[in-house]
């Protein structure tokens, strides 16, 4: 009877591989917009599976020493502000060698930033060392931070905040052009320089000609581990662990196992996460950071202000970005919505040179841009989300909320505006 079970079992087995095999060879039809735009970024596609592999086999190892246990607060505190004292100097090593190269002065780039370069060489070396324990430190500094908040069960923070500073993958985004809408989203290589990021839109708009693409670097990403940008500014990168962080608590409930289903329900989650990143940043500073960063008074705030996307290199007082890019958004809407998407696209292409004669690098500005920046809509200006009112909505789900742990409860379990007022008349 066992043996006939087992033969059984087996059989079923043979069966159940055949048709996974079968199945394997069952592709989506060829005019299905996914399938041709996974074909057509297929070269460009980041490898998350390499990169998952080396991350976690490199924390595990170094989970099992663990060295800051040995250390308290202050010396944790002082340990990632010396560590990000080596991000900057390595930002401006790679600054001066980048100048030089591009400089028709220099005869021999290569040879004249031979000091820098080996500078650069040995800090990333020391940086791989100092850089896993200031990780480690920045996640438990954030574990205290959410326990702040309400969140963890036995002292234990679920899913575990685990996050690493590495090469970001830059995002592709499409959206069609008659409206401002997220249609397709995928990760491609990191380093991407602005002309191959132009000859990637450019490739696709000729293929999909009713379609808008945009491709830009970010700030963070919700793979596990966390991926981090590199940056100097303790407070941006202590919002960003939180903010990912909160992408990998809610992927356990609707909110975020549904993060594709829409645009309303990518704006909610990502707005959410936003609300309490900035929360999280701003408690890690007064808990960890302000008596330390009371003595370091060489963390110039332009180095300081590493953005996730194309940050302003200078900032005129009369120039309201987030003002001048609220009433772009809105004026957007209402042309496409009267169908006028050429004058649309003119329109925004007009804004865009107006936004970079004030000092804002913007290399393109389309119905995608929106369409990607527009989901984090934290701010109260509107800003890229425009007239969205799921902006207005989160926010104050988050001002009615006792703690950010019901803040996020309030939220998991709903996708869509609707059911986001709904609970609210509750």
């Amino acid at each position: 009877m066992v043996i006939v079970q087992q033969m059984n079992k087996v059989s079923v087995a043979i069966l159940l591989a055949t048709l996974c095999l079968l199945l394997r060879y069952e592709g989506p039809p060829p005019q299905d917009l996914k399938f041709r735009l996974d074909v057509a970024t297929a070269r460009q596609a980041f490898d998350f599976t390499s990169w998952e592999i080396e991350t976690l086999a490199r924390k595990v190892t170094f989970g099992m020493l663990a060295p800051q246990r040995w250390m308290d607060d202050a010396e944790r505190s002082r340990f990632v502000l010396a560590y990000l004292d080596q991000v900057r100097e390595a930002s401006r090593l790679s600054d001066e060698i980048g100048r030089a190269y591009s400089d028709p002065e220099v005869r021999n780039p290569a040879e004249a930033t031979r000091e820098q370069q080996t500078a650069l060489t040995d800090l990333r070396a020391r940086m791989q060392r100092t850089g896993l324990v200031a990780e480690a430190i920045l996640g438990e500094q954030v574990s205290v931070i959410l326990r702040q908040g309400g969140f963890g069960a036995l002292a234990q923070i679920l899913p575990p905040v685990s996050s690493t500073f590495t090469p970001l993958p830059y995002m592709l985004i499409v959206s069609p052009r008659e409206i401002i809408q997220t249609i397709y989203q995928r990760s491609l290589v990191a380093g991407l320089t602005a002309a191959e990021q132009d000859a990637i839109e450019q490739d696709l708009e000729t293929r999909f000609p009713d379609k808008s693409c945009y491709v830009t670097a970010i700030g963070g990403l919700a793979a596990y581990p966390a991926m981090l940008l590199e940056s100097s500014d303790i407070n941006w990168v202590s919002e960003v662990i939180a903010h990912e962080w909160t992408h990998h608590y809610l992927v356990f409930y609707p909110l975020g196992f549904y993060y594709d289903k829409s645009s309303e329900t990518r704006t909610l989650n990502e707005t959410a996460a936003s609300l309490l990143g900035e929360w999280a940043g701003q408690e890690m500073m007064l808990r960890f950071y302000a008596t330390q960063l009371g003595r370091v008074k060489s963390l110039p705030d332009a180095l300081n202000s590493i953005k996730p996307t194309e940050a302003p290199s200078t900032s005129p007082a009369r120039f309201d970005f987030n003002a001048v890019m609220h009433h772009t958004r809105v004026t957007v809407d209402r042309m496409l919505a009267e169908g006028k998407i050429t004058e649309a696209e003119w329109y925004m292409e007009a804004q865009r040179r107006y936004i970079v004669a004030n000092g804002y690098r913007l290399r393109r500005l389309n119905q995608a841009y929106f369409a990607f920046h527009g989901a984090y809509a934290s701010s109260p200006g509107g800003g890229a989300a425009g007239e969205d009112p799921i902006g207005p909505a989160v926010r104050q789900v988050w001002a009615l909320s006792a703690t950010p742990r019901d803040f996020l409860r309030t939220l998991r379990s709903v996708t869509t505006l609707a059911a986001l007022e709904e609970r609210g008349g509750e």
